[in-house]
């Protein structure tokens, strides 16, 4: 049986799991976010993941509302 780590690795470089080299998309991972394929570039979010989407409403909600309440003052 493999540790947590090393199946999160293998998903990792798994092409299978990557739509267009992109996106990491694997509904068996739980994880939200996840270092990209080169971890140097930063980390991304699994799209599998229905959290994901709430993730990015609530980002781009957060952005519209900055943007709305700067240009009243």
């Amino acid at each position: 049986m493999m540790s947590s780590e090393e199946e999160n690795n293998q998903w990792n470089t798994d092409h299978e799991n990557w739509i267009w080299g992109v996106f990491y998309f694997n509904k068996n991972d739980r994880r939200l976010f996840l270092a990209k394929r080169n971890s140097t570039l930063g980390f991304t979010v699994n799209f599998a993941n229905p959290q994901t989407y709430l993730f990015i409403a609530a980002l781009v909600l957060l952005l519209v509302l900055v943007k709305n309440f700067s240009a009243i003052f």
